[in-house]
């Protein structure tokens, strides 16, 4: 008999299917921002059957996780997050020991965003530790998939260092990315979310791109000196449960647009999750895109309109003059422009982000 013919067994066919499997991304790198809706999208990609997912590589929990520690680490109640079927850090266990406590090869370090125009000195350690991590998905023939909250000031760093990942990124509209944390501060007394901005903002204050953004939106710090990154971290949490609400605002604003500063310096996909939940279609893209460049395709079909929840939460957000923002907003937006190389299609979408938030915010008291 002879063989057959056909698409399947055309030769050149063949070559063009390994060019374009050669030319699929070997990892994914999802940089996110706390309350950006994030893990829900890592979650769908974790739930793959070819993905080992992740869940924030860099966060301090995992200086100090057990094995024993591992099955605990599951969404609570009020996270907001959905159902999952492993706990958070299951992917983890190969990489802890009996006995001792710490991901191997993470270093406390990690756990602080930089915004520095080049690697810091930790910078080798960092892409060393996730270069095992990839290494070890890779030997068990799947692919790594991760989720960060502490990425995006080092996104230029991470996309030069790792070429092979596909880098994606998540961005919420400012006001219902802060509303979700401030929330949770003022309804559960968790103030994690709101001490966050300052933490980061503080410790790379000495950075010309952060000294701007805080004057920029007028961010006042806490009063006290950088002495450790552990004290100054203590000194934001204590500085959160009585923070100014407004000053809480900015603060949140002032990281959020220098983290939009660096996806728009160069990502593979951006994803904008206030149209994820609105439009079928728009998710439908979003993941034929994740299967165009890395070869597997999420199902992002049940993602919530995360825009009307905010709009439905307005009368629980107190403590904030809601249309003092309006100001704060426009000259995050003329920082965002006055900077060398942002697209200007990225900077629409932008100013976008900031006409929603003028209008959820508008309601705030």
């Amino acid at each position: 008999m002879p063989p057959l013919s056909g698409p399947l067994n055309d030769p050149s066919n063949a070559t063009d299917h390994a060019e374009r499997q050669d030319a699929l991304k070997q990892a994914i790198f999802l940089h996110a921002g706390w309350r950006s809706a994030g893990t829900w999208i890592w979650s769908r990609l974790r739930a793959l059957d070819q993905v080992t997912g992740f869940y924030e590589p860099l966060s301090n929990v995992l200086a100090e996780l057990s094995s024993a520690d591992v099955g605990a680490s599951r969404p609570t109640l009020t996270s907001g997050h959905p159902p999952l079927a492993k706990p958070y850090f299951d992917e983890y266990r190969p990489f802890l020991h009996d006995g001792s406590r710490g991901v191997a090869g993470y270093d406390r370090r990690f756990s602080t965003d930089r915004f520095g125009s080049i690697p810091d000195r930790e910078f080798p350690a960092l892409q060393a530790y996730l270069s095992t991590l990839c290494q070890h998905a890779a030997s068990q023939g799947s692919m790594p998939a991760f989720k960060f909250c502490r990425s995006s000031g080092r996104l230029p760093w991470l996309r030069d260092a790792f070429p092979h990942a596909l880098h994606a990124a998540v961005l919420r509209n400012p006001a219902s990315q802060f509303a979700s944390g401030w929330l949770l501060s003022q309804q559960w007394s968790n103030p994690f979310f709101v001490a966050a901005p300052f933490r980061v903002l503080g410790l790379n204050q000495a950075e010309p791109l952060v000294r701007e953004a805080i004057g920029i939106c007028d961010v006042k710090l806490p009063p006290v000196p950088v002495t450790s990154e552990d004290a100054y971290a203590m000194a934001c949490e204590q500085y959160a449960r009585t923070a100014e609400g407004n000053n809480a605002y900015r603060a949140f604003l002032a990281l959020w647009i220098l983290s939009a500063l660096r996806m728009s310096q160069g990502v593979d996909l951006l994803i904008d999750i206030d149209r994820l939940g609105q439009s079928r279609d728009y998710a439908t893209t979003v993941s034929a895109a994740f299967a165009a460049q890395s070869g597997v395709s999420p199902d992002l079909s049940s993602a919530r309109d995360l825009v009307d929840e905010t709009r439905r939460s307005a009368s629980r957000m107190t403590g904030i003059d809601g249309r003092a923002m309006r100001a704060v907003h426009s000259a995050a937006l003329r920082f965002l422009k006055a900077q060398n190389g942002v697209d200007a299609s990225f900077a629409e979408l932008v100013r976008e982000k900031m006409v929603l938030a003028n209008e959820l915010t508008d309601a705030w008291r």
